[in-house]
C-alpha cells in the first residue's frame, strides 16, 4: 500500500476528499441547471439578491486567504502567527453564517418566503445547502484550532496533512460560493 501511495504522489485520503468534492461539484451543477429549467417554464418570481450575500464573498474570501497564511505559518512552525490566522479563518467562517442568515431574513423581507415562488425557494435552497458545507468546513477549522491550541506546533507528517485536507476542502467551499453567486446574480 505504501509503495502504491508513493508511486501515485497522492496521499488516499486526499483522493477520498477530491472524490467527494467531484460528488458536490455535480450536485451544485445539478441544482443550478434545474434553476435555469425551472425558470424557463415561467411563473417566475424575479427579485434582487441581497446584498449582504455580496459582502458574505468578501468574507469568505478572506477566511480563505488568512488559512492560507494560516498554513504558511504552520509550516515555517510559527505558533503565534498559525493560531491567530487560524482563530481568524474560523471567527470568519462563524460570521460568513451569520451574514447568510441575515440574507435569508432579508430575502424574506423582500417578500420573498420560503414555498411561495420556486425562484426563492431555488435560492434558499442553494444557500442553505452550501452553509450546510460551510458547517463541515467549520467543524474541521474547529478541530484544527483544538490541535493549534492543545498541543504544541511541531510539522508533523499527519498533522500537516489534516491541516492540507482541512485547507483543501475550505477553500472549496469558498471557491463554490463564489461560483454560485456569480450564477445567482447572472440570473436576474
Amino acid at each position: 500500500m505504501e509503495a502504491a501511495t508513493r508511486r501515485n504522489k497522492v496521499h488516499p485520503l486526499k483522493m477520498v476528499l477530491y472524490i467527494g468534492l467531484a460528488s458536490l461539484v455535480m450536485m451544485f451543477i445539478a441544482l443550478t441547471s434545474a434553476y435555469i429549467v425551472r425558470r424557463a417554464a415561467g411563473n417566475w418570481l424575479e427579485f434582487s439578491i441581497p446584498g449582504i450575500f455580496y459582502v458574505n464573498t468578501l468574507v469568505i474570501i478572506a477566511s480563505s486567504i488568512t488559512l492560507h497564511f494560516a498554513y504558511r505559518a504552520f509550516k515555517r512552525e510559527a505558533a503565534v502567527a498559525y493560531k491567530s490566522l487560524l482563530t481568524v479563518s474560523f471567527v470568519l467562517g462563524i460570521a460568513f453564517l451569520v451574514m447568510q442568515y441575515l440574507g435569508w431574513e432579508e430575502l424574506a423581507a423582500q417578500g420573498v418566503p420560503l414555498k411561495i415562488n420556486p425562484a426563492g425557494d431555488f435560492v434558499y435552497a442553494i444557500s442553505w445547502l452550501h452553509a450546510l458545507h460551510v458547517v463541515g468546513g467549520i467543524a474541521a477549522l474547529a478541530v484544527a484550532l483544538v490541535f493549534a491550541y492543545a498541543i504544541r506546533l511541531r510539522k508533523t507528517p499527519a498533522r500537516q496533512l489534516r491541516l492540507e485536507l482541512t485547507i483543501t476542502y475550505w477553500h472549496f467551499v469558498d471557491v463554490l460560493w463564489i461560483y454560485l453567486i456569480i450564477f445567482l446574480s447572472l440570473q436576474r
